[in-house]
């Protein structure tokens, strides 16, 4: 009998297994995430772009960041916290 000269549960082929963990799947959830990763990476390169345009046509940055991390609220959250703001104003005489 020939003497197996690989790892123990490694094989050879293209879809090879170690254990229970399958190369080519591996393989493929990582590159998949590769790409996506690349593509954040232009998406804020793009957004980035934006804002500068944003601010070399007059726009307040800051604020503009502000209005777009408030339309992501639910419209009660922001209800309550613009309430919030207004009373602690007040209790400040602002």
């Amino acid at each position: 009998m020939a003497q197996d000269t690989t790892l123990a549960g490694e094989k050879t082929e293209d879809s090879a297994q170690w254990g229970n963990v399958s190369a080519d799947r591996l393989r493929s959830l990582i590159e998949r995430i590769e790409r996506l990763e690349e593509e954040r990476k232009a998406l804020g390169s793009d957004i980035k772009d934006i804002f500068a345009e944003a601010k070399s046509a007059g726009f307040d940055v800051k604020v503009m960041r502000q209005l777009i991390r408030i339309r992501k609220q639910e419209p009660a959250d922001v209800a309550e916290q613009e309430t919030l703001l207004d009373v602690y104003r007040r209790a400040l005489g602002m």
